[in-house]
């Protein structure tokens, strides 16, 4: 029979398991301790040549609360996933924090964000405490994946520049929405349903050589860690005689 002592080293050593900062997969909503700096030369609002590939978009969505992720890049999978983040000091630090859409990758000393100059000063409590932690340039923070909500936007698809119909077909996904990761693309002809997986070549830009003639449909399967799948399709096609630089309206939101 187990001492007291040895059940309460188990139960000690469990409980430092489910407590532990990066064991977020256990608790999906619990926060998780870190570092958050700020680009140090940038504008209010985030870059337009963020490695995601979002270009404008990636600097002025969300209102321009934006973030470079580290390890939360994922090879590009991370772009367009929103994240709360709080910084931890009662001094300066507002409760609620700052939602941010990871638009970029990059790192700093031991950080996991590197927020807009905007989304930085909004984790203060007032101006007068974002005057004050501007200049730290790092605080500690604490952060969770959240749901990315833009009740007035549909799912957009942005015709990257360097495409060249009938050709070359490369794009983005604007307002990506849930909590949920698009983790493979498909590409389907409209009149005989044949499909093709996509490319992420880099970021956020699905690509593909000699795509099918006629209009497309653009199938997106979004996924969660826990296995849970789901593909979602859209309700408005692209039209045969796409042009790069062009948006096309999926017709569809997800909330999930």
């Amino acid at each position: 029979m187990a001492t007291p002592l040895q059940v309460f080293s188990v139960f000690l050593a469990s409980f430092i398991f489910m407590q532990t900062p990066g064991n977020s997969q256990t608790c999906p909503d619990c926060f998780t301790r870190s570092r958050a700096a700020h680009y140090p030369n940038s504008e209010e609002k985030g870059t337009e040549t963020g490695s995601c590939g979002f270009g404008t978009f990636g600097a002025t969505v969300n209102g321009g609360d934006v973030s470079a992720a580290s390890e939360l890049y994922r090879n590009g999978l991370g772009c367009g996933a929103c994240y709360q983040v709080r910084c931890i000091d009662s001094n300066y630090c507002s409760d609620k924090g700052v939602t941010v859409v990871v638009t970029d990758q990059g790192a700093g000393d031991r950080t996991d964000f590197i927020l807009s100059k905007r989304a930085f000063a909004r984790l203060a409590q007032t101006t007068d405490a974002a005057a004050s932690i501007l200049p730290l340039g790092v605080v500690d923070i604490e952060y969770r994946r959240v749901s990315c909500t833009y009740p007035d936007k549909n799912i957009t698809i942005k015709i990257e520049e360097s495409s060249n119909n009938p050709h070359y077909l490369a794009f983005v996904i604007w307002y990506q929405q849930g909590k949920r990761d698009i983790t493979a693309v498909q590409l389907c002809e409209t009149q005989n349903f044949v499909c093709k997986l996509l490319d992420r070549t880099h970021g956020a830009v699905w690509t593909t050589t000699s795509p099918p003639r006629g209009p497309l449909q653009i199938r997106m399967l979004l996924s969660v860690d826990d296995g849970d799948e789901t593909w979602v399709v859209p309700v408005n096609n692209i039209p045969e005689n796409w042009k790069a630089g062009d948006t096309y309206d999926s017709g569809i939101q997800v909330d999930a």
